[in-house]
């Protein structure tokens, strides 16, 4: 029987956000199931839309023994801790060396990984993974399309395959491409040729929407590139808020011969350069993109939906800046909902009140972003929740979530999800579970920038997206970026980086 060694280890690193990732954040999971170790993995690993599930979905299928190691993930944030990273990572190369003879390893890994004492989280992993398993042994692995993929990764995988879309609806798609990229490499016996091309220019992240052009049809022309030849090809954007020298969108490519993974690679690198243009659009300042969304809900039969995208703790936002709240009560909004605010001493507050009272609050603001304080205000709590819920919507795809203790909080006609744990809001489920119906509301404004996509478009009238003070700035060349490699675009057409200048936005 054919025996895989599997595990997954995910984290998408903002190296500007204010909170680290500790081993206890790994252990909850945030938005991603809780740690499993050995058989528990398995148990985990199913029916939702996680690389890993997918994996183990085909594996199963064509009968190969799976020997788990340790699954795990954490909310975007600063960097993870070196001590949770040796934690996780012994685990899992102890198991991978404890397994006996193998045939292959695939692991379910993010892409851009920072930590305390490494600037390529990711790339370590393989490369101890290698050590343990020798240089013949298939290592393939299935990445975030907000990878910023390194020369080490390539290297030390014989493939590393990205999802296509954003809002990630294909994870588990992803690993089910992962299984039977690895069956063909089990199969024929033959490594495959790699192309890595690292792009010129960073993408910010909401002009990476899969839905929208250019990156909709970068995805088809891409996908069609793909054939005996070139079994799989990628394109990953990057996660342009990690300041190391390998930050920024790549292609990837494997082929039969090396003249036919460079011309798929060099194909698609040259189309989304053409494309450079179309990598921006419309930012709304908090108080402009309110009043527009009231103007446009008054002959709105949905929902008119927000991206409060600085805030966005799916890229290491700590989901608790008030700027989009005191937007909507300055501006007197009606039917208006924003999520999730991430306060545990105000949750904690509302539970001990009880519904129906009112309570004076400091709510969020409590993350030191500039711009940004918290809001002291008198609340009315209107429901109540252990934040134990079940999110099925295509995003997380039926994964148990637990916010902790959790409000629904009113001030005015605007209502406000509090909650004690950090998730960004990407299912309507996150607004139902303390009572707030989102297809009601005439307003929602969202701590996400793309993801919650999957979800609202279906009962949103119309998009848009707000800057309000955040983590995670929606212009990138506004970053403080010191360690970029040189030459490098901060945004589409924008400076390029030098080391140890003062760089500023182009426009």
């Amino acid at each position: 029987m054919t025996r895989i060694a599997v595990g997954g280890f995910l984290h998408e690193t903002n190296t500007f956000a204010p909170t680290k990732a500790t081993y206890d954040d790994f252990v909850h999971g945030g938005g991603w199931p809780a740690m499993a170790f050995g058989p528990d993995v398995l148990k985990t690993m199913r029916n939702i839309n996680v690389g890993l599930a997918g994996f183990v979905e085909q594996a199963e299928a064509r009968g190969w023994e799976m020997v788990p190691t340790i699954s795990c993930g954490a909310s975007p944030s600063a960097h993870v801790t070196e001590d949770a990273y040796e934690r996780i990572v012994k685990v899992m190369i102890d198991g991978i060396k404890a397994a006996g003879p193998l045939d292959a390893v695939y692991l379910d890994l993010h892409g851009a990984m920072v930590t305390e004492h490494l600037d390529d989280g990711e790339g370590e992993i393989l490369a101890r993974v290698r050590q343990v398993i020798g240089k013949d042994l298939p290592l393939v692995v299935s990445l975030d399309l907000h990878a910023n993929v390194t020369p080490e990764m390539v290297e030390h995988a014989d493939a590393l395959i990205a999802y296509r879309t954003y809002p990630h609806v294909d994870m588990a798609d992803t690993g089910r491409a992962a299984a039977k990229h690895l069956e063909l490499l089990l199969t024929t016996k033959q490594k495959f040729a790699k192309a890595f091309r690292q792009l010129p220019f960073l993408i910010p992240l909401s002009w990476q929407c899969s839905n929208d052009q250019p990156t909709k049809g970068i995805y088809q022309k891409l996908a069609a590139l793909e054939d005996d030849a070139v079994p799989t090809l990628s394109f990953a954007p990057g996660f342009p808020a990690a300041d190391f020298a390998h930050c920024g969108p790549s292609v990837f490519a494997y082929g039969a011969t090396q003249a036919d993974a460079d011309a798929a690679a060099d194909t698609v690198a040259a189309l989304i350069e053409s494309h450079e243009d179309d990598f921006d659009g419309r930012i709304f300042t908090p108080d402009e993109g309110v009043r527009h969304a009231m103007e446009l809900a008054k002959t709105a039969n949905r929902p008119i939906v927000i991206a409060d995208t600085q805030d966005n703790p799916g890229a290491g936002g700590d989901s608790d800046t008030t700027g989009m709240l005191r937007a909507l009560v300055r501006n007197s909004a009606s039917r208006a909902a924003t999520g999730v605010i991430y306060d545990p001493v105000s949750a904690k507050a509302a539970h001990e009140a009880g519904v129906g009272a009112t309570v004076t609050l400091a709510l969020g603001g409590k993350s030191g972003i500039p711009g940004d304080a918290p809001y002291q205000e008198t609340f009315v709590v209107e429901q109540l929740s252990d934040g134990q819920f079940v999110a099925p919507g295509p995003y997380y795809g039926g994964r148990d979530m637990d916010m902790g203790p959790s409000a629904c909080l009113r001030i005015g006609d605007v209502r406000v999800v509090v909650s004690s744990h950090k998730a960004q809001l990407a299912d309507q489920a996150m607004y139902r579970y303390v009572g707030i119906e989102p297809t009601e509301q005439a307003i929602l404004v969202n701590k996400s920038s793309v993801h919650f996509r999957a979800d609202f478009e279906p009962i949103a009238e119309q998009l848009l997206i707000c800057a309000a003070p955040g983590a995670m700035p929606a212009d990138t060349a506004t970053l403080p970026w010191t360690r970029l490699r040189p030459g490098i675009r901060i945004k589409p057409n924008g400076a390029a980086f030098a080391p140890a200048n003062t760089l500023r936005s182009t426009g």
